[in-house]
């Protein structure tokens, strides 16, 4: 069996259309019945009918700027991946994850057949997916932290929003010592792996019938894909996934500053970057795609707390939901268009390559 077909996940169906629909109905229940409670719909179309020629066409930049930064990680974290194909595969990604219920399986499947459709080799694909998908946690585990120092340092009180930042301070800090420990050493992998057997072994005869689970040889796997990548590109990997989360949060701000009038004093960019980066934490809930709806209700109730308008802080949700999903599911499904079309022809050359070199022997 081939790296590529070993790497390549099983789709739960059952598992799937479970989670979808429970993700639906929290994602209705948030909308229709949690939003109205700390926001007002009907506020917000006004502050949106209100909204400038100039307030739109910031938000057009903002999101073009954005997108634009979508492709960073995966050129980051595959060296020699042209920018438009990086762009290509984290758009594919985007829109299969988000727009097919829990389809982060299928997703992976994807990337991993874009990947090799670009020529790049199984371990490298491995290396450079779990690089990102890593360092996207850091980064979502990271933005709280900021986002209480911001609002501290703006002078606003939120003390029971605070618990989010020292939640995802420590495990933040556990993740990141952990993850060094790994890289650094085959041995310490091993005893992480032990350590975390010995965690997850009682809710394993719980819940998985009685079955054993070893990860010890998950933590070897783990650090063989990605040691190497990270110990050179570290720096890459985090500005990259900085940008990303950097020009979200702009499409948030300017939507915000839009709809509040950028001729009035309107919210300071340390109150408006806080409630933005502390909602972030509802990302760490799988339940919704992209957070859907979990980190919406957290940020307009953040915002209202820190005195910002209601109907405003709506408005400026829905824009910033809005510019920064839908032109990503269009661009999504366009890529995966334009790959299907090429992708399987170029797998098919290098399959036809790769068994003229082999004899016609299969793997």
């Amino acid at each position: 069996m081939s790296d590529t077909a070993a790497a390549k996940p099983v789709l739960d169906k059952p598992k799937s259309i479970i989670l979808g629909v429970l993700g639906l109905v929290v994602i209705v229940i948030i909308f229709v019945r949690v939003i109205p409670q700390i926001g007002s719909y009907d506020d917000a179309l006004t502050s949106l009918k209100d909204m400038s020629a100039g307030a739109l066409a910031c938000i057009v930049v903002a999101v073009v700027v954005y997108l634009a930064a979508y492709g960073l990680p995966f050129m980051a974290a595959t060296p020699g991946l042209r920018y438009w194909r990086s762009q290509q595969l984290n758009q594919a990604a985007f829109a299969i994850s988000n727009g097919i219920p829990a389809g982060g399986a299928f997703g992976l499947g994807v990337q991993y057949a874009m990947l090799a459709s670009y020529g790049i080799e199984p371990t490298a694909s491995t290396a450079a997916i779990t690089a990102v998908g890593v360092w996207s946690i850091f980064v979502t585990l990271g933005l709280p932290i900021l986002g209480v120092v911001a609002i501290q340092l703006s002078g606003q009180t939120a003390t029971s929003y605070v618990w989010p930042g020292v939640l995802g301070l420590v495990v933040l800090a556990v993740a990141i010592v952990g993850f060094a420990l790994i890289v650094r050493s085959e041995s310490a992998a091993r005893h992480i792996g032990s350590a975390g057997d010995r965690i997850v072994a009682p809710f394993a005869r719980r819940f998985a019938k009685g079955r054993t689970v070893d990860l010890v040889p998950a933590a070897l796997e783990f650090r063989s894909n990605i040691a190497g990548l990270v110990t050179r590109r570290w720096s890459v990997l985090t500005g990259a996934q900085l940008s990303v989360s950097v020009t979200q949060f702009l499409i948030f701000y300017v939507a915000l500053r839009g709809v509040e009038g950028w001729g009035s004093a309107g919210t300071s960019l340390l109150v408006a970057f806080g409630s933005f980066a502390v909602a972030q934490i509802g990302l760490m809930i799988p339940i919704t795609p992209g957070g859907l709806g979990t980190v919406d209700a957290t940020m307009i109730a953040l915002l209202t707390a820190l005195g910002v308008d209601s109907g405003a802080a709506t408005a400026a949700d829905l824009v910033w939901r809005a510019a920064s999903f839908v032109p990503q599911i269009i661009i999504g499904v366009i890529a995966l268009i334009t790959w299907s079309r090429r992708g399987a022809r170029a797998l098919a050359e290098r399959e036809a390559a790769r068994r003229e070199r082999t004899g016609g022997a299969s793997t």
